[in-house]
This record gives C-alpha cells, sequence and structure tokens, in this order.
C-alpha cells in the first residue's frame, strides 16, 4: 500500500476529504459521549516542531491518546536536525521507529524532502506556505453549523498567506467560491493563485469580497517569524479589520473564523470575535477532532 502524505489538502482526493470531515463530526460524537476508540493502539506519532504552537501540539497530541496512541514531542533542541544533520537522514531514521510524523516548521520545501526520505506518513502542522490541518477544522466547524459548504462564498480579508494558500485549495477540492481581498504587494503566491482560478476571485476591496458572503475568515496580519514588519504591516491592513461594519456585508447567517491567536483590535474587533456570528471557539476545538479522523485515516 502506497504512503500517503498530507502536507496539503492537495494530497488527498475530494472525497477522501470529505470521509475525514465526516470521520471527525463522528468521533467528536463520540468523545462527547465518553465513549473510547482507541484504533491507534501502541502507534506513536513523533511531532517536530521547529515553530511553536499552543493548538498545534495540544490538539495533536490528546489526539492520538484519546485514539490509544503516543505521541512523542521533539523541538530543535531535541534532535539532530537541531544540529544540522540532513533532514533525509533524519526522516529514514525517525519513520523506521514510529508510525507517523508531524511537523510544524519554516520551508515547505524541507517538509517535502522530509515525506519524500519517510517510510511512515508524515503530516504538515504548519509551513510558511500551507496549514492544511487548519482548514480541516474551519470545513468542520462550517459543516457543524451551516451544512455543506460546496457552491457557498467564502471571503477571505488580510494577507495571502499559508492560510490564504490553504484556503485557495479548499475552493478547489470543496468547490467554493473563494473571494480574497488582500492590499497590493501582500497578494497569495501567484503559482497558488492561478491553479484555484476556476474558484478564486481576488479584489482589494474587503467590503466587495464579504458581499453576501456565507464565512468571513481573517488572520494576524504578521505571521510568526514577521514581527519586525509589524509596523509597516499594520499600516497596509488598516482598511482591512473585520469589524461590524464588514460583517454586516455578508448574508446575515454568516460565520466569522479566525486561527487564532487574535489580535484584537488589528485584524479583528473584540466585537466581531466575540460576537453571536463567530464560531472561532468551535474552530479551535475541533482541530482536535479533524486531526483525529486524519490521523486515523492516514495510520
Amino acid at each position: 500500500m502506497k504512503i500517503k502524505h498530507f502536507l496539503t489538502l492537495l494530497d488527498l482526493s475530494a472525497a477522501e476529504l470529505e470521509h475525514i470531515i465526516n470521520r471527525a463530526i463522528i468521533l467528536k460524537r463520540l468523545q462527547k459521549k465518553g465513549q473510547s476508540h482507541q484504533p491507534l493502539a501502541a502507534k506513536t506519532l513523533a511531532m517536530i516542531f521547529d515553530k511553536s504552537s499552543t493548538r498545534t501540539r495540544v490538539s495533536f497530541e490528546t489526539g492520538m491518546f484519546q485514539l490509544g496512541g503516543n505521541a512523542i514531542f521533539l523541538s530543535p533542541r531535541d534532535t539532530q536536525l537541531g544540529r544540522g544533520e540532513p533532514i533525509e537522514d533524519s526522516a529514514r531514521v525517525l519513520s523506521r521507529m514510529v508510525d507517523g510524523i508531524m511537523i510544524r516548521t519554516f520551508a515547505h520545501a524541507q517538509l517535502e524532502s522530509f515525506a519524500a526520505h519517510s517510510a511512515v506518513p508524515v503530516i504538515n502542522g504548519l509551513t510558511d506556505e500551507y496549514h492544511p490541518c487548519q482548514l480541516l477544522a474551519d470545513i468542520q466547524t462550517f459543516v457543524e453549523h451551516r451544512g455543506a459548504i460546496r457552491d457557498r462564498v467564502v471571503a477571505w480579508i488580510g494577507d495571502g498567506n499559508n492560510m490564504c494558500h490553504s484556503y485557495i485549495n479548499a475552493a478547489i477540492q470543496f468547490d467554493f467560491t473563494l473571494r480574497i481581498a488582500c492590499p497590493e504587494n501582500f497578494d497569495p503566491d501567484p503559482i497558488i493563485l492561478a491553479r484555484g482560478r476556476d474558484h478564486v476571485q481576488l479584489v482589494r476591496d474587503p467590503a466587495i469580497a464579504a458581499k453576501n458572503a456565507d464565512l468571513i475568515v481573517t488572520d494576524v496580519w504578521a505571521s510568526m517569524g514577521q514581527e519586525e514588519e509589524q509596523h509597516a504591516r499594520v499600516a497596509a491592513f488598516s482598511d482591512f479589520q473585520v469589524n461590524a461594519k464588514l460583517m454586516a456585508q455578508a448574508k446575515s447567517d454568516a460565520l466569522f473564523m479566525h486561527c487564532l491567536p487574535a489580535h484584537r483590535g488589528e485584524e479583528v474587533t473584540s466585537e466581531v470575535l466575540e460576537g453571536a456570528q463567530s464560531v472561532v471557539w468551535d474552530e479551535a476545538e475541533n482541530r482536535l477532532h479533524a486531526q483525529k479522523a486524519l490521523l486515523e485515516f492516514l495510520l
């Protein structure tokens, strides 16, 4: 059986992704009922973190525990990767000892190189280009609240970053329309944008993107590693805040999502983040359930 990796949403078929979303909802229901489900007994997931995270570590570690398996946290200080061992060598060694590997790192090319030399499934916990696990949680959350996302309109407001790239892939795989509102010089990668041309529209006015949308999504203006650009980015993105006025452009039952952590008063107001249309806490929790379904599927 050929190993399946999950480096982007495009690594799986649309049918496989739909299965994972549906399975995540079932696993969430089982967990809420207190029913044990441990198909990964004696399985081990290695978790390599070059970038720190609250949600990614807790959701994967808890998910493996609930599925009956184990998770090992590895920081750059804990591995030979941090001391210069070639990625290919680390992949060959680690994948002979564990059943799956989750990596949260910077360059997507490093993740691809690791996966190419791994004998077990590799999961993208986040790179500078993509954040596919978050999209599983986002789609699950939308389905739980509003049903299928197919043929819906999603507005992405802000930076053309890794989350935006993953939303482009999601639009392709789940067949919805994505309107992206970015300031000039902060567009998504043109190759990724071109790949989604049948599903994606790029505009400069957030109000146009939000018009009659079913879902409004944003992210921080300066991602991890971009802290030195914070002041310049605040100036560039000042008209791209998700606030009550922008939400009023969307459908009356539109949802608001944010992958968190949020900078209240910058990319989103507290009024929206804590408002009735916000589902960010369900979205955060669903990282656990969506990733459990992914782990079950891959392992």
